[in-house]
């Protein structure tokens, strides 16, 4: 037995359990056309088996927007989601939301919409996806001298303004009116469901927010290459769906759901 396989057998026999992931490159090959993005059969097939398990929450936890995220995904309750990087709580993860941004965030919202509009209009592959507290600007179908001058007009430019929050990712910056992470998405589930441990497995620096505040007990697993504080690494979403399928195989077992209750 790998010394994750020792650490998924211990997660399983806990009495409850929060399995957060993110979506593209952990669970959907990364793809050109994002909107072609899927999750791996075996995967889904998993993180729907162990949403179903007693005493236990899986969430997506997405730089996507939520709708999005919702769309590519094709996942419904009881898998739960969380996009926009922590900026939009899905159902069942809030008691009632009221308008996600103020007048002032709407407003900025907007202008910032208007200048990154300017910014890719006339370069290839450049592209923006909007988003309710935001957007991204997305340069991997870009050639890399166009990328290059697109990011770097986003960090120069709209990056620098006040009340905007500039997150970096692979081929992208998304631009919120909010201040947010996956990291502080993921301390607000373990606040609200109380888990006994947490695993995440992100492939993004952006998840390095969420691997960074793991406690004692959790498990961090990175996906892909890249420096990170996770504690164990995967080569791809292939083994993300190995992984959750051992999961919830020995979480299903009776030896590992005599002491769970669903809470």
């Amino acid at each position: 037995m790998t010394e994750l396989s020792a650490e998924l057998a211990r997660l399983a026999g806990l009495r409850t359990l929060l399995v957060t992931l993110d979506f593209d490159g952990v669970l959907a090959p990364i793809v050109q056309v994002p909107s072609e993005a899927r999750p791996l059969p075996a995967g889904a097939d998993a993180v729907r088996t162990l949403a179903e398990l007693a005493g236990t929450y899986v969430v997506l936890v997405s730089g996507r927007g939520l709708a999005d995220l919702a769309a590519v995904s094709g996942f419904v309750p009881p898998v739960r989601m969380i996009g926009s990087h922590g900026g939009e709580f899905g159902e069942g993860l809030t008691d009632g939301d009221d308008a996600l941004l103020d007048a002032d965030q709407a407003a900025l919202k907007e202008a910032m919409t208007v200048e990154l509009e300017k910014l890719v209009a006339d370069e290839p592959g450049a592209a923006l996806e909007y988003k309710p507290a935001g957007l991204a600007v997305h340069v991997r179908n870009a050639a890399p001298d166009v990328g290059t001058r697109v990011l770097d007009g986003v960090r120069a430019g709209v990056g620098t303004w006040d009340g905007v929050d500039s997150t970096e990712g692979k081929a992208v910056i998304d631009l919120a009116v909010l201040k947010v992470s996956k990291g502080a998405a993921v301390d607000a589930l373990r606040e609200r469901l109380r888990p006994d441990a947490v695993l995440f497995a992100g492939d993004d620096v952006t998840d390095e927010t969420v691997f960074t505040r793991l406690r004692p007990g959790d498990v961090g697993i990175k996906v892909g290459t890249g420096d990170t504080a996770a504690g164990f690494r995967v080569d791809g979403p292939e083994d993300v769906a190995a992984l959750l399928t051992e999961l919830a195989s020995v979480r299903h077992a009776p030896s590992a759901t005599a002491t769970q209750q669903r809470t």
